[in-house]
C-alpha cells in the first residue's frame, strides 16, 4: 500500500501530524509513507520515523509571484514529482484549499481514494474545497486536540483503531558540534544540564514578560542547570542576549536550520517554553517540558504526557508558576536543590 499525506504547514502541526504517521506504520507495517510538506519544514519530516519520501513545494513563495518564469518552472518540477507515484490513499490532514489542491493533483491506483475532513474543528482553520475534492470526507468532533485530528483522521480513513500509545517517532541523532554549544557547564555547580527557553514566537500576545524569564534563569542557575536561548529572528536574538546578559550561566545559540536546531534541543536537560512551533519540537523529542499559555488553548495544542505541562493564566502565568510546573516535570533533582535560590 502506498500512502500519502498532505501537511504543508506550520511547524507545530507538522509536529502534530507525526503521531498519525506513527499510527499508519503500526497498522500498515508494509505500507510506503511519503508525506508533502512545505520546504522549510521538510528537514524535520526527513527526521520522523516510517517517512519513505518527502516531497517539497514551496507554495507560501510561489503565490508571491505565481506567474514569474521561475515560479512556473518551480511548480512544473513539484507537479512532476509528486504525479511520479500513483497511491492508493491520499489524506489531507490540514484541511485548506491549498493542500486540497495538492490532494487534487495527486495521482491515484484505479482503486485509490482521497480523504480529508468534512468540518471545522474548535481552532482550526479549514476551507470548504477540502470537503469537495476528498472521495471521502469525514466528521470529526469539533472538540479535538490537534494530535488527535490527524490521528483520529487517518484511523477513520483506514478503518483501523487509534492505539492506546502515542509516538511522534521524532528522531534526532545528536551531532557533535551541537552538544558543544549546550555544554556550558563545566562548573561542577550547572552539572544538572542546560535548559533550553523558547521565549520566541510569532505573535507577540504569546509571548512572556522579559523580566520573568530572567527570573527563571536565575532559579534555574541557583538550582544546577545552565540556560541556553535559541532564536529565529534578529528582535528574538535581542531579546536572548537580554536575558542571558542578567544570568549567570547562559549562552545564547547561534542561528540554527531545523537539522541542527532539533540535535542541540535533543540535548538539553528540558525545555521552558511559549506555545511555539519549537516548543512542539520538545514535546515531540519526549523532553521535560513546561509550555506557557496566555490565552485557555493548551486543550487543543499543549503537551499531555505526566512529564510535560501547560500553563495557563492571563495577562500571563506568573514565574512562581511556571517554576513550581518545572520542578514537577523535571523530577527530583530540581525538587532537591530548589531551596537554594531565594528569590529578590
Amino acid at each position: 500500500m502506498k500512502i500519502l499525506i498532505v501537511k504543508l504547514s506550520s511547524l507545530g502541526d507538522v509536529v502534530h501530524a507525526m503521531p498519525a504517521v506513527q499510527d499508519l506504520r503500526q497498522a500498515f507495517p508494509q505500507a510506503q509513507i511519503d508525506w508533502v510538506v512545505e520546504r522549510g519544514f521538510a528537514p524535520l519530516v526527513r527526521r520522523c520515523a516510517g517517512v519513505s519520501r518527502v516531497i517539497e513545494c514551496d507554495l507560501r513563495r510561489w503565490r508571491k509571484s505565481p506567474f514569474s518564469a521561475s515560479t512556473r518552472k518551480a511548480w512544473g518540477s513539484f507537479k512532476a514529482e509528486l504525479q511520479s507515484e500513483a497511491y492508493d490513499v491520499v489524506i489531507d490532514l490540514q484541511g485548506l484549499s491549498k493542500s486540497a489542491l495538492v490532494a487534487w493533483l495527486a495521482q491515484l491506483t484505479p482503486q485509490g481514494k482521497r480523504y480529508g475532513l468534512a468540518n471545522q474543528t474548535e481552532g482550526s482553520s479549514f476551507e470548504a474545497p477540502a470537503r469537495w475534492v476528498a472521495d471521502v470526507a469525514l466528521t470529526l468532533p469539533t472538540h479535538i486536540h490537534a494530535v488527535d485530528r490527524s490521528r483520529e483522521l487517518c484511523a477513520r480513513a483506514l478503518g483501523y483503531a487509534v492505539p492506546k500509545i502515542q509516538s511522534f517517532g521524532l528522531l534526532a541523532p545528536v551531532d557533535p558540534a551541537q552538544a558543544a554549544i549546550i555544554n556550558i557547564a563545566a562548573d561542577k555547580r550547572f552539572a544538572s544540564g542546560s535548559v533550553a527557553l523558547v521565549h520566541g514566537t510569532s505573535r507577540a500576545d504569546k509571548e512572556w514578560p522579559v523580566a520573568y524569564w530572567v527570573e527563571l534563569g536565575k532559579r534555574l542557575n541557583a538550582s544546577g542547570y545552565s540556560v541556553t536561548l535559541p532564536h529565529g529572528s534578529d528582535a528574538e536574538q535581542r531579546c536572548a542576549n537580554e536575558i542571558a546578559a542578567q544570568l549567570e550561566a547562559a549562552v545564547v545559540w547561534p542561528r540554527l536550520g531545523l537539522d541542527a536546531l532539533l540535535d542541540a534541543l535533543a540535548t538539553c536537560a528540558g525545555v521552558v517554553g511559549v506555545d511555539s512551533g519549537l516548543s512542539h519540537m520538545a514535546v515531540a523529542l519526549d523532553l521535560p517540558h513546561v509550555q506557557i499559555y496566555n490565552f485557555d488553548t493548551a486543550w487543543r495544542t499543549g503537551p499531555v504526557a505526566a512529564h510535560q505541562l501547560s500553563v495557563f493564566a492571563q495577562p500571563a502565568p506568573t514565574v512562581e508558576t511556571v517554576w513550581q510546573t518545572w520542578l514537577a516535570v523535571s523530577g527530583s533533582v530540581a525538587a532537591q536543590t530548589a531551596t537554594a535560590y531565594q528569590p529578590s
